[in-house]
């Protein structure tokens, strides 16, 4: 059947904002909380397994209406962000959710005071519940009295979650005018980018300076709230709960060891001249001496080809389905569910998302589709990540959710696939170079520029100690820039300010290295795929239908991968060697 660009429904959540059954959703929760109240008194060291799985389950139960409800405001403010319906929903969620939680904390503070012999006892009884278990005992030196979570539940909602969606708003409110075929247009950031890869180099360069134009102006701005996220980060997370460093709460958090990340970022930083080499050879097909900061996304062929939107998810649909029949079955749902958003308007909010709501539920999916090869491959990226947590749907509510560097393996997987598929397809020799090349751009964007992003993060939460100002963190990531690239390219001055573009490192501090380490993961699976053939596919659905229910270094593990290698990292960056080989050779 023909798939068309349109606007996701929200009615599997709630038929609308002002409706009978969103306002009875904050009063079942309510029920069920004061019913969870009640059963403080049976928590004991010595409580009957039975007892304790039951309280388990009314857990679970009470945050998947939570999570419904919390999901229902997120979308809806992400779909447009202008909306003040929207806007003033989000607040109240958060606000309810935060006080919800403070009433409820006792049962994870007990747990984590819990002696050792009876965590066990209760855990070996526990199911698919263990690992959720587990994890949180692991927070318990960083883990603050009752009285003192409830206060930073309560400040989050009127501190750094009301900084992010101010954020949001913002920057989502941004007007660019561009001229394009002679006329000045006004564009959504989503459509500003889209110019990033035009084969003419004047446009691609407006389009960055008309970005960092605009940024630039409430700069100063942005970059205040960025510190004060910083600050609200270091505040909580060092000086209350006593990480060792503002990266090892997030480590954490993934269940990653920090020995693991900090690995993985200097195998990266010891490999930016793979990249640099890259850009030095482009430069070549792109016909100048060096490319510049605007270039390093320019087409090396002039082919101008656009995927219909019908077009791209067919062809979606059918690499899914050449893997395996399931991934395409439930990649489908996203599409006839109308869980896809995919139109470009103003207000919503730009780039693309998957977002998983509950186990049983078709994750929900946002982009911004303007028809380019990248585009299509977007598409894959994001329908990965939703068919991901419906393998994994068999889990309970806590541990369905794979942890933040694992959730990048279904996405890339399956670009790599549709990749594959597309050049196996693909006739015009101009589109099947672009390919290639396009293959190496995002492996830089997803594997260099995300781990110069968190080399970057650290750096910026201790110069924000130290009183750094605006400036002086613009100018660390200016020279932050240098570095990765070195001589290879052209870089102006005016992308000192492309800091404040990026929404992760505002939302979720030190995301960004999951995008690396899922990038050089997928390229070791990759290359076992093509090697074993069929005889992969098994391993690979098993580690994604694992989901969060085990530790991503067992589960890998179990698929003969080991985190703290520096080999296993650097095996990654010998993939890219060997693609920058290939085109050398052209």
């Amino acid at each position: 059947m023909p798939y068309h660009q349109s606007r996701w429904s929200l009615d599997d959540l709630f038929p609308g904002m002002h409706t009978p059954e969103l306002e009875s959703a904050f009063d079942q929760i309510e029920e069920q909380v004061t019913s969870f109240e009640g059963l403080r008194q049976n928590l004991s060291p010595n409580i009957q397994t039975d007892s304790f799985i039951d309280i388990l389950k009314a857990s679970e139960q009470m945050a998947r209406e939570a999570h419904k409800l919390y999901s229902f405001a997120g979308l809806s403010f992400t779909a447009d962000t202008q909306d003040q319906a929207a806007q003033t929903l989000q607040t109240r969620v958060q606000q309810f959710l935060a006080e919800i939680e403070n009433r409820t904390l006792f049962y994870s503070l007990w747990w984590k005071e819990l002696d050792e012999a009876n965590a066990s006892r209760l855990m070996d009884a526990s199911g698919d519940y263990r690992y959720y278990l587990e994890v949180m005992r692991l927070f318990k030196p960083h883990t603050l009295s009752e009285a003192e979570e409830k206060v930073v539940n309560l400040k989050n909602v009127t501190g750094s979650n009301a900084l992010i969606t101010l954020y949001d708003s913002i920057t989502s409110r941004f007007i660019f005018k561009l001229k394009v075929d002679g006329k000045i247009r006004k564009m959504t950031l989503a459509e500003l980018n889209s110019h990033r890869y035009s084969t003419d180099p004047d446009l691609r360069k407006r389009s960055y300076v008309e970005q960092f134009r605009v940024y630039a102006e409430s700069g100063p701005i942005l970059g205040q709230m960025y510190q004060t996220r910083v600050r609200d980060w270091r505040n909580e997370n060092l000086n209350l709960r006593s990480f060792k460093n503002a990266l090892a709460a997030r480590n954490l958090s993934n269940d990653i060891p920090d020995e693991a990340v900090n690995t993985l970022l200097d195998v990266a930083r010891r490999n930016a001249y793979i990249f640099q080499r890259y850009f030095k050879l482009k430069a070549k097909h792109v016909g100048v001496p060096k490319l510049r900061r605007y270039d390093i996304y320019a087409p090396v062929t002039s082919s101008k080809k656009v995927y219909p939107f019908e077009q791209a998810a067919d062809m979606v649909l059918d690499a899914f389905r050449a893997f395996d029949p399931k991934l395409e079955s439930l990649a489908k749902q996203v599409f006839t569910e109308k869980h896809l958003d995919s139109e470009v308007r103003p207000g919503k909010r730009s780039g693309a998302f998957s977002w998983s709501v509950t186990p049983e539920m078709t994750s929900y999916v946002l982009m911004n589709y303007q028809g380019t090869a990248r585009e299509v491959a977007t598409l894959a990226h994001e329908l990965g990540h939703a068919v991901h947590s419906m393998l994994a749907g068999h889990h309970s509510m806590f541990t369905f959710h794979s942890s933040l560097p694992l959730a990048e393996t279904a996405s890339t997987f399956s670009e790599m696939v549709l990749t594959d598929r597309l050049l196996s397809e693909e006739k015009e020799e101009s589109v099947r170079l672009d390919l290639l090349f396009k293959q190496v751009d995002d492996a830089y964007a997803t594997i260099m520029r995300q781990s110069y992003f968190a080399l970057f993060e650290v750096q910026a939460h201790d110069l924000v100690q130290k009183n750094a100002s605006v400036d002086e963190i613009s100018s660390a990531y200016f020279e932050n820039l240098r570095e990765q690239f070195g001589d290879s390219i052209e870089l102006s001055e005016d992308f000192k300010w492309e800091w404040v573009s990026i929404p992760h490192i505002y939302h979720t501090p030190f995301y960004v290295y999951a995008y690396a380490f899922g990038q050089l993961l997928v390229l070791s699976l990759y290359k076992q795929f093509k090697s074993e053939g069929e005889s992969f596919k098994p391993k690979y659905m098993k580690i994604l239908s694992s989901g969060g229910s085990l530790a991503p270094a067992r589960i890998l593990g179990e698929a003969g991968i080991d985190i703290r290698d520096a080999k296993f990292w650097q095996g990654g960056f010998d993939v890219v060697d060997g693609l920058v080989r290939q085109l050398e050779a052209v």
